[in-house]
């Protein structure tokens, strides 16, 4: 029973922590709290949808396309609206409204494209691999699987390449690094890129893993996200995989039966939010220190 939850807590920290890495990046920038992510993650998951439903693609093909289309969204509403506002030097309440208010577009955008009725992937859900004394659907191990691979590829990108130093750069000090010659304008469009193909394929992996999703689940995985952005530090990249593991293993962890009887799963959400609370008293800066940090 608990290798079972830890498993299930796996898949569900994995799919939280891509979507905060891709949350903390944009905030670690701009100081940009964009409350439309959670919308960006269900169009990524329809437009995949779109590519493997009614076209007939295969999961790989149609997961690609829906993360490029998430990307060219996610730039193209910079071009739009985030950078005119920057250009106007728009507070940080007005950035935080405007990105409310494009969440609600999005998503009534969404329900006229596609309806409010829930779609699913052409996956097998019923197929079950046994792994020991764990058990995982097909949709479960390919998240877990692919959810490794992208959370390697983001640290090997903050870490090792030239993009993410220059990120790192500007989220440490943005003009000190403007003056020191990175494009920051550049590096800015590259951020929202890399954002949007997160999202894209954090919405993906939701999707697999709840076997039917419609315009409105994206909502309901922010909270859960930011609250994963929030523990490991807000800013910080590498802080937002730990907080979407840690947070994704305890609610799934706290429904054990041997844990004081275990809570009822309707209030997992509930428990990721005491521990974020009990964390922040003890280490107000998040589990990876400063808060400015990608």
């Amino acid at each position: 029973m608990f290798w079972q939850l830890a498993a299930n807590g796996l898949v569900t920290g994995s799919v939280i922590a891509i979507a905060a890495v891709g949350v903390s990046l944009v905030y670690g920038i701009l100081r940009l709290v964009n409350f439309a992510y959670g919308d960006f993650m269900a169009f990524g998951a329809l437009a995949a949808y779109a590519f493997n439903g009614p076209l007939g693609l295969g999961m790989v093909p149609a997961t690609l396309l829906g993360m490029v289309a998430t990307a060219a969204l996610s730039l193209g509403l910079d071009v739009v609206l985030w950078r005119p506002l920057r250009a106007r030097r728009a507070g940080f309440m007005s950035l935080f409204l405007a990105s409310i208010g494009l969440a609600l577009v999005l998503r009534q955008v969404l329900l006229l494209a596609y309806g409010p009725q829930p779609q699913s992937y052409k996956v097998d859900q019923y197929k079950v691999y046994v792994l020991g004394s764990v058990r995982l659907s097909e949709p479960q191990l390919i998240t877990i699987i692919v959810a490794t691979g992208a959370i390697a590829a983001i640290g090997v990108l903050l870490a090792r390449t030239t993009l993410g130093r220059t990120m790192r750069a500007l989220s440490d000090d943005r003009a000190l690094a403007a003056i020191a010659g990175i494009h920051v304008g550049r590096v800015i469009r590259y951020t929202w890129l890399v954002s949007g193909l997160l999202a894209g394929l954090a919405g993906v992996l939701a999707g697999l893993v709840q076997s039917s999703f419609d315009p409105n689940f994206g909502f309901q995985l922010l909270l859960p996200v930011f609250a994963a952005v929030v523990l490991g530090g807000i800013g910080s990249a590498y802080g937002a995989l730990a907080g979407g593991l840690v947070l994704g293993l305890a609610m799934e962890l706290s429904t054990w039966p041997s844990l004081f009887g275990g809570v009822d799963p309707v209030y997992k959400p509930v428990v990721a939010f005491a521990i974020l609370a009990g964390a922040l008293m003890v280490r107000p800066q998040g589990l990876f220190g400063r808060a400015r940090v990608v």
